[in-house]
């Protein structure tokens, strides 16, 4: 790991998370604990139904758990108010998809540029920004293109690129490679931990993939929503 930030990354501690009541209660998380430094990559693995997807919706605060804590970035998430927590989302935490979800109608330079318009502003700083990211994804050659004159695996550079935009604390990337050949997701995978460390940025992978597993710094495994 060569994280060279000093901010918290990700703690989840005692979370468990129910759906349902009586009958049809169902425990998607069991008492999960769970800590990501800054600029560590931990891939999470395990059998669909597992609880993955739970997990991801929790630590990138689109759920709140039924029992436990999530901080991110050292701000308590379980805490904060509706608000505080779409502003933490926003500005603290970047996702890559499955599909890189590229709107059709701008440049792959565009795509990180929404990003600094969302948030309030686009200044010179955030044109650089966009260009040195490109650059760290091979992308700069291919700035001005659109989605449809890009690749998957260039789709899902720019899309690495654009949640690092914001210098989020976590990164949360939910089975990126999915729509890759294998040579490709390797790469992919490789990308998005190179940059993970070097930025300082605590990353949660989940992959089905065994063989990408080897890109992450640490593999924790969940099953029936339990980390093991």
């Amino acid at each position: 790991m060569t994280a060279t930030a000093t901010r918290a990354g990700l703690t989840l501690s005692g979370v468990t998370l129910r759906y349902g009541a009586g009958d049809t209660l169902v425990t998607a998380l069991d008492g999960v604990d769970l800590t990501v430094g800054p600029g560590e990559v931990v891939a999470v693995a395990g059998p669909s139904g597992s609880g993955k997807s739970s997990l991801l919706a929790v630590a990138g605060a689109l759920i709140a758990p039924t029992e436990g804590t999530v901080a991110v970035g050292g701000a308590d998430v379980t805490a904060a108010t509706p608000a505080r927590r779409t502003a933490l989302r926003r500005a603290g935490i970047g996702y890559v998809f499955q599909s890189a979800n590229l709107l059709p109608s701008l440049t792959a330079r565009d795509q990180l540029l929404l990003i600094a318009h969302l948030a309030g502003r686009v200044t010179r700083e955030d044109r650089d920004r966009a260009d040195g990211l490109l650059d760290a994804v091979g992308m700069t050659a291919k700035a001005s293109r659109r989605p449809h004159e890009l690749s998957g695996g260039e789709r899902q550079r720019v899309g690495i690129a654009r949640a690092l935009m914001n210098r989020p604390a976590l990164l949360l990337a939910d089975e990126p490679t999915a729509a890759l050949d294998q040579h490709r997701a390797r790469d992919v995978v490789a990308l998005l931990a190179g940059q993970a460390r070097d930025r300082g940025t605590a990353t949660v992978l989940v992959t089905h993939d065994e063989g990408l597993l080897g890109a992450a710094d640490r593999v924790v495994r969940i099953r029936d929503g339990r980390m093991n």
